[in-house]
This record gives C-alpha cells, sequence and structure tokens, in this order.
C-alpha cells in the first residue's frame, strides 16, 4: 500500500481519539505521539497482508509501549486487518481490543505487550527467530522514552548488537513525558541517539511528527547492514489532541464528552484542510 502519509496520519487520529470517545478517558497522551509513524509503516514501509496477518515473511511490529495500543487499533482497522466497528470496543468486557496489545485477541497484532521494557527481547527473539528461518523481513519495535528506564532495554541492546540484527529496526517515541513527569526530572536520559551508538547501533534523529523524514530515516535505516538500527523521533505527547497537547499529566486521562467532541471536531477540521 503506498499512500499520503499525511492523510493516512490525520485518519488514524480521529479514529484514535473515536475510540477514546466511547470510554470516556484512556492513555491520549502516548497513542497520540505515535500516529505520524504508525502511518508511515502500515502506509507503505512494511510488507504486510491485512487479508493474511499470519504470513510468514511480513515484516512485523512489536509495540512494546502497549499502552499506544488504540493508535495501532485504529491503523490496522484503516488497513482492513478487521472492521472499524470494533474499535468501538475499546477496553471493553468481551472486546478484541484490550487496553494494551495481545495477539491472542487482535487480528493484525505481532506480539503480545508486557511489561515495558520487554518489547526490546520480545522484538529480539523475533529478528533473531526470522534470520534462523532464512527470512529477509524486518522487524519494527517501538519504545517510549519513558521506557528507556528499563534497564531490560539496555540489556537488549547489547545482544542485539552482539549479534548484529541488521533487520531489527527501533523507533523511539522520544515526547520528553512519560507517567509521573517529564523524562528529563524522572531519569535524565541525555542524548538518547549517542546512547544507542555507544551500545553498538545505527542511530539517528528525526522529526516524529514530518511524515517525510520518518520515512526517509526509515529507508536509511534500513540500508545499514551489521548492525541494528535506532530511530529517535522527536515528538509532542498528546499531539492533534487539543486538551491533551501541552499537558504533564497526559497520560492517562479521564475527559468530558464536550472535550472529546472538541477534540475530533479540531482532528476534522485539520483533515478537511
Amino acid at each position: 500500500m503506498a499512500t499520503d502519509f499525511n492523510a493516512f496520519a490525520r485518519r488514524i487520529r480521529i479514529e484514535t481519539l473515536k475510540e477514546f470517545k466511547w470510554l470516556g478517558f484512556g492513555h491520549v497522551g502516548g497513542a497520540m505521539s505515535i500516529v505520524e509513524t504508525l502511518a508511515v509503516l502500515y502506509g507503505g514501509v512494511m510488507r504486510v497482508d491485512p487479508e493474511n496477518p499470519q504470513w510468514a515473511d511480513r515484516d512485523w511490529l512489536v509495540m512494546s509501549k502497549g499502552h499506544a495500543g488504540p493508535a495501532l487499533y485504529a491503523t490496522l482497522a484503516l488497513r482492513g486487518y478487521f472492521d472499524m466497528e470494533l474499535l468501538q470496543t475499546l477496553n471493553q468486557n468481551g472486546t478484541r481490543l484490550p487496553s494494551h496489545c495481545d495477539r491472542n485477541k487482535t487480528p493484525g497484532v505481532d506480539m503480545t505487550t508486557g511489561s515495558l521494557g520487554q518489547g526490546m527481547s520480545t522484538a529480539i527473539g523475533v529478528t533473531l527467530g526470522n534470520r534462523l528461518d532464512g527470512r529477509n523481513c524486518f522487524t519494527y519495535l517501538i519504545l517510549g522514552d519513558g521506557e528507556l528506564d528499563e534497564g531490560q532495554v539496555w540489556e537488549g541492546a547489547l545482544f542485539a548488537a552482539h549479534y548484529k540484527l541488521e533487520n531489527l529496526i527501533a523507533l523511539i517515541d522520544c515526547n520528553q513525558q512519560q507517567l509521573d513527569g517529564y523524562t528529563k526530572d524522572v531519569m535524565d536520559l541525555g542524548d538518547v541517539r549517542l546512547k544507542f551508538e555507544s551500545f553498538g547501533w545505527d542511530a539517528a534523529d528525526a522529526d516524529g511528527h514530518d511524515t517525510a523524514a520518518i520515512y526517509q530515516a526509515i529507508r536509511r535505516a534500513q540500508g545499514v547492514g551489521g548492525k541494528p538500527k535506532a530511530i529517535i523521533l522527536h515528538t509532542a505527547k498528546g499531539r492533534g489532541c487539543v486538551f491533551a497537547e501541552g499537558e504533564l499529566n497526559n497520560h492517562h486521562m479521564v475527559f468530558t464528552h464536550q472535550q472529546i467532541d472538541a477534540a475530533i471536531q479540531a482532528a476534522e477540521a485539520e483533515a478537511a484542510v
């Protein structure tokens, strides 16, 4: 699927906001900040087949920051993995769309989310397994910057570099906020790109809301051999949600019908321009 990444991102953002409307609460901040990344991945970069989600030679996505699942669900629905109406059941009893990603419930979800940090390990397992099977598919790993506080991430980073997992591309959602506040106050990460480079990864920075920049960064990373790659995406938590963007406590929010309706209307107005 080749598409207008910006148009696809706008549709993902609108449908994600609509998902939250049915609940009145949710992980708004971290879902909004990765919309453009998902639009690029599923809009033309990843080799996938919505009619055959288990296609053996597909590219894989591991959503390690699983609380951003609603944005992934909207993306998958728009790509045709399941009916759009299912988005109305987000995190409700009996749903196939739980709060955090579950490969046993949702068509198109490649890996179940565990505790923060575990996605690095599962993505490594996927990448290594596919290499051992002789497949040349990529694994895309989405990590949050607050998640980088987890030691498991850096143990995995050492492993991936040592075993030269060149088909692993980590996308770091650097929105500079986490559950308890700003990352610089909770646990200062310093220069994330330099950290990954010091662990033996190829690493680059990109504007995480510029679809062209994201696309170019991924294509460049795909061409780098002999080592895993990290793309540090500089984003704004809550981007495109009028009541969430710029708020410190926007990791998980409770909101009114008026607030979410206004956010949806603003997103639809931007999409109509």
